[in-house]
Formats: structure tokens, C-alpha cells, sequence
């Protein structure tokens, strides 16, 4: 029988190579070693580490490391985009790191040849391309170290820069985040957040103390992130932490006060009161506060109704949404509010807030929505004449209203009142960037900026008054940092293309604008930047289409869009429809770089004059503001 002679031949021949070589070793000029001896253990390590370079298991388990290191970072990096949880970057390693033997193991029992995937002990030395293999090896290893490498110099230096920049924290400088709902009833969460956010108000109210606005404070909500990690990124030096548990008509309140840079617990205390007691409690942490940080003490809250309160608290969390069925819910809310609390100057400034807002998104029509808000936003200075958000709602429906006088005053007056509230310094940037005055519209958003690191509309803001001051390099940074904390942001990524194009790189700048979100943008920057490329039938199909879907939402632009191409007729023609339109971009036509094209044709200034916008018109109109001290920076 054959049998035998058939079963020592699937022997492989290298198998036996390898074991002679592991029985006995040449030593000393050639003499024979015996395999036990010490000679022989130096020589099956020598063997074995030999065996793992000929099979290529150093060569696939680099390439395992460098596979997981270069998915790990493109999760890490697109995790957040999609909003997936921290943790699953973290399991994604474990799982690799646990997979790491069942490759290696794999990579030793295996080879790939020209017929497909066979064991190796099945393989003749004559018929393994393992050589082969392992060169091929070595080009995808190097290939995706590079992959790596451009992850990780993207990551670190376009990515994050500028956002997990720590800030230099004041001395006396606050975040107030978000209180902790533990009340049985899961639907008070606005509750607690609105408990939060008062309490961030009345600090607020302390013209020596710098406290980090909503937006950003509440950025860290439910995520688990150390505190010193939170006061470094908000540049602050204490944090004011807490919960709150609400059962019936008892309210308990927790509180600590924390100085983030030792961490340690400079003060805390718990408060068990009826909920009629909620405003007392608020007064009585927030004075605590202001006397452990040795800062002047506050005033009272304005108390209303418990019952109105927590309803307005939910209003203004509805009012946030920002859809029509929110905003809908929202005056309705707000409406009952003021049936129980006539007198309740936020009630009437957020009802104003909510009014424009409907009648600048085309909710409402503007010749009913802004009366409205305008009529709402006076109740409001008439029960309370020191409340400073009404007269920074003012000053917005003077501004889109072209009184840029009185919407002076009413800044004026609102950052008299609140210096270091960031929505009234972002709304006064742009009646300075209104004005002409890009440099103070500058100064004006990083004194935002300062105050609400997390805010990203005062980063769009800057960078869009870079763009007026044709300072084209920080226009392009600062829209990339919009980018890099929110990559879906509308008019960003439109807006980068722009100054991009004014640089003078229009390929990059047709890249960019390709990618912007919001259609009416897109192709407002398409059109402008085919243009720029000579690609002339691109750009007046972008303009057409542009032309038929959104002609009374963007009549301003697509005049600019004309003037940059240099069609002066079509650029005036289009500069009457927005005026018949109410386009608010009218606003800031002096100061647009897109113009200047026609600045010089005769029917310019007189267009100027008569839309209140000439430079001799907006010099004379007085708007004198104090930057706050407390951590603003020019």
C-alpha cells in the first residue's frame, strides 16, 4: 500500500528544514551542537524569530497596527460629525487590541499563493511567494502610515485649531453649568436648565465678574468631562455646579461652588423649600457665590408667579428650537405667561425675540411681524426701563428698519446695562459693521467671543467683518474654526469659498463652495466663483437657477453676484427689486467687498443717499461703546 508513502510526502519539506535546523546547530568552526544544550535554546529563539520574519507575522502584525491606528483617528475625527458617543472610539481599540492574536495566529497558519488562501504546512518551499507577499506588505504598511500621519497632522493642526485652545482664566471668571434634573418627573429638565441659566443671569449682573454665556456653559451638558478640562477650554477659574429635585409643591436645590484650578469645593449647601421659595433661593446662591469670590453683591430677582415661571422656562427652551411649530408653541406659552404676570419684562422681550425671528425666516410677514415685536419689546422697557436684552431687541428692529440712530441709543443703553451680556455685544457688532465700522465690529465679536468661547455665530460674525476689512487670511481662519466645531453651519463653508476667491486660489474656492449646506448659498457662491474660473455657462446656469427658486429671499445677493461679474446694469436692477423686497442685506451694501466692481459708476453714491448708507450719512450717526473688562480681548 501506498498510504504511508502518501502521508510523509504532505509533510512539508520546509517543516523539515526547520526542524532539522532546531535539533542542531553548527557552533565553533562547524561543530555539531546537541539540541538540548544552551547552544540549541539560543538557537530556537534565533529559529523561531526567523520562522515569524519568513512568514511574514512581523509584517501583518505592523499592518494590523498601522490599520487600527489610522481607522481609530478617522473614527475619532468623524465620530463627533455623526454624533456618536465618546465611548465608541475607545471600544473600536479594545476590540482591536483583543483581535490583535486571532491576526497574528492567522498570519501563521495561513499564506496567500496564485490558487488562494492555503494552509502553510501544505505549501512547498518551491511553491510559497511569501518573499513576494512580504514586499507587497511593506508597501500597504507604509502606504497607510501615511494615511495616518495626514489624519493626524489634519486632526492637529486644521481640524482643532483654534477649538480645544485653552483660554487664560480671570480671577474672577464663572461657568455656570447646567444643573442636574433628579426630580421623579423625567419632563423637568427644562426646569433645571432654566434654573441653571438665572442663576448664570444674576451673576451676570456683577459688572467685576466675567460668566461664560449659556451656549457655551451648556455645551458640556451630559457629557462626561472633568472640570478642570471644562474651566481650561472657558477660560475660567471657578465653576458653579448643582441639581435640583422638584416633588409637588417642595423644591430642593443643591449647590457647590468649585475652584477649578485646584479643584477643590469652595462652597456648597443644599436648600429644602416650599417651590413659592424659588426666587428667594436664587438670591440666596447667587449672593453666597458673589461674597466667596469677594465680589459686589446683587439685587433681587424680579419674582413672578412659580407656575408662570416654569412655564416661561419652557417657553424659552420651545423658542430655541427654532421650527415654525416651536415658535408657535412658544408665543402661545409666552401669551400665558403674561395673562398670570403682566409685569414680567423677560416674558415680553422673549414674545418680542420670537416675533422677529418669525418675521425675518417668513413665518409671519414683516409688515406684521416686526410691529409686533416692537410692540411687545416697549411693554417690556415699560414695566422694567433696566432691563437690558429689551433695549438690545430694539436696537435690532431699528437696525433692519435702516433708524440707525436710534438703534444706536438702544445698544447704547443695553450694554450700559448688561456690558457682559454676548447677544447684546453681537448685536452691536453688527450695527457697527451696519455703520461702517468693521474695526469696531471686530473688537465688538471678540468681546463675544471672550465672554462665550463655545459661540459659534460670533466667530461667523468676525469672520465675516475680516471679509469687509479685506483682511482675507483671518476671514479664511476664522471660517474654518466655524467649520471645524460645526461643519453643517449655514453660509460658512459659502463664505470660505469667498475669501478664498478674493485671495486668489478659485480652485479651492470652488471646492469649498461645492460643499456649503444651504442651497440659496451655494449657488450664490457657485455662480461667482465659475465666473472667476472663465467657466461663464456654469455661472449663468448657477445665476438662473438661483434666480428662479429664491429671487425675493436673496434679490441682494444675486445683485452682487452681477456686479462682481461686472453687469452694472443688472447689478442696479437687482440693488431696486431688494429694496422693493426689504432684502436686510442692504444693511451692510457699504461695506461689502463684492461691490466693488461698480463703486465707481455715478449711479453708486447716489444709491448710497438714498438708502441712508453714504459714508457722510453713517459718520455722523454717534455710537459710543465701552468694551468689557472683565476677559474681553481685542
Amino acid at each position: 500500500m501506498k498510504t504511508g508513502a502518501t502521508h510523509s510526502r504532505n509533510v512539508s519539506i520546509r517543516q523539515r528544514r526547520y526542524r532539522r535546523f532546531a535539533a542542531v546547530k553548527l557552533v565553533d568552526g562547524g561543530r555539531r551542537q546537541p539540541a538540548g544544550s544552551r547552544w540549541a535554546s539560543l538557537s530556537d529563539s534565533v529559529g523561531f524569530f526567523a520562522e515569524l520574519r519568513r512568514r511574514n507575522v512581523l509584517r501583518a502584525g505592523a499592518l494590523y497596527a498601522a490599520s487600527t491606528w489610522a481607522l481609530a483617528q478617522g473614527v475619532a475625527q468623524l465620530g463627533p460629525s455623526f454624533g456618536a458617543p465618546d465611548w465608541v472610539a475607545r471600544w473600536f481599540v479594545i476590540a482591536c487590541i483583543i483581535g490583535a492574536p486571532f491576526w497574528l495566529a492567522f498570519a501563521w497558519f495561513y499564506e496567500f499563493t496564485p490558487e488562494g488562501l492555503k494552509r502553510e504546512s501544505e505549501i512547498a518551499a518551491t511553491d510559497s511567494i511569501a518573499h513576494h507577499t512580504g514586499r507587497k506588505l511593506d508597501r500597504w504598511i507604509f502606504a497607510i502610515m501615511g494615511v495616518a500621519i495626514v489624519l493626524l497632522l489634519t486632526d492637529r493642526f486644521v481640524l482643532r485649531h483654534g477649538v480645544n485652545q485653552t483660554i487664560e482664566a480671570s480671577e474672577h471668571s464663572i461657568a455656570v453649568l447646567p444643573f442636574v434634573n433628579r426630580s421623579p418627573d423625567k419632563d423637568q429638565e427644562f426646569f433645571s436648565d432654566g434654573i441653571s441659566e438665572d442663576m448664570l443671569n444674576l451673576l451676570a449682573k456683577v459688572r467685576e465678574l466675567k460668566v461664560i454665556s449659556r451656549s457655551s456653559s451648556f455645551s458640556f451638558k451630559g457629557k462626561d468631562v472633568p472640570l478642570k478640562q471644562i474651566a481650561a477650554t472657558l477660560g475660567v477659574a471657578y465653576i458653579l455646579e448643582g441639581s435640583v429635585q422638584r416633588a409637588g409643591k417642595m423644591l430642593r436645590i443643591s449647590a457647590q461652588l468649585i475652584d477649578a484650578r485646584s479643584d477643590d469645593n469652595v462652597w456648597s449647601e443644599s436648600y429644602d423649600r416650599p417651590f413659592d421659595d424659588v426666587f428667594a433661593i436664587q438670591d440666596d446662591i447667587a449672593g453666597t457665590v458673589v461674597r466667596q469670590l469677594k465680589l459686589t453683591l446683587l439685587g433681587k430677582a424680579k419674582e413672578i408667579d412659580p407656575e408662570a415661571y416654569a412655564l416661561f422656562l419652557q417657553a424659552r427652551e420651545q423658542a430655541r428650537l427654532h421650527t415654525s411649530a416651536s415658535q408657535a408653541q412658544a408665543i402661545q406659552m409666552l401669551k400665558q405667561v403674561l395673562a398670570k404676570a403682566p409685569s414680567y419684562a423677560p416674558a415680553w422681550t422673549r414674545l418680542a425675540q420670537v416675533y422677529e425671528i418669525e418675521a425675518s425666516n417668513g413665518g409671519v410677514p414683516v409688515a406684521e411681524g416686526f410691529p409686533l415685536a416692537r410692540d411687545a419689546v416697549n411693554k417690556a422697557i415699560a414695566v422694567d426701563p433696566d432691563y437690558g436684552p429689551a433695549y438690545a431687541s430694539l436696537g435690532y428692529l431699528d437696525t433692519v428698519t435702516n433708524d440707525l440712530a436710534a438703534a444706536a441709543q438702544h445698544f447704547e443703553r443695553a450694554l450700559s446695562l448688561d456690558p457682559q451680556d454676548p447677544v447684546i455685544l453681537s448685536g452691536a457688532s453688527l450695527l457697527a459693521e451696519t455703520l461702517g465700522r468693521v474695526d469696531l465690529a471686530i473688537a465688538l465679536a471678540n468681546a463675544a467671543i471672550a465672554l462665550d468661547p463655545l459661540g459659534i455665530g460670533s466667530y461667523s460674525n468676525r469672520g465675516n467683518y475680516f471679509l469687509e476689512a479685506r483682511r482675507w487670511d483671518e476671514a479664511i481662519a476664522s471660517y474654518r474654526m466655524v467649520l471645524g466645531r460645526s461643519p453643517g453651519f449655514i453660509s460658512a463653508q459659502a463664505n470660505l469659498g469667498i475669501a478664498l476667491l478674493h485671495k486668489g486660489d478659485a480652485q479651492a474656492a470652488l471646492t469649498e463652495a461645492l460643499k456649503e449646506h444651504d442651497e440659496s448659498y451655494r449657488m450664490v457662491a457657485l455662480a461667482i466663483v465659475y465666473h472667476a474660473l472663465g467657466r461663464s455657462t456654469d455661472s449663468d446656469a448657477a445665476l438662473a437657477e438661483l434666480i428662479a427658486r429664491h429671487e425675493k429671499e436673496v434679490a441682494f445677493n444675486i445683485a452682487y453676484v452681477y456686479a462682481y461679474r461686472g453687469e452694472a446694469d443688472q447689478a442696479f436692477e437687482w440693488l431696486d427689486k431688494a429694496q422693493v423686497y426689504k432684502d436686510p442685506g442692504l444693511s451692510i451694501i457699504a461695506v461689502e467687498p463684492l461691490f466693488d466692481n461698480i463703486r465707481k459708476d455715478p449711479r453708486w453714491l447716489p444709491l448710497l443717499r438714498k438708502l441712508g448708507q453714504d459714508p457722510e450719512t453713517l459718520g455722523k450717526i454717534e455710537f459710543n461703546v465701552t468694551l468689557p473688562t472683565a476677559g474681553a480681548k481685542a
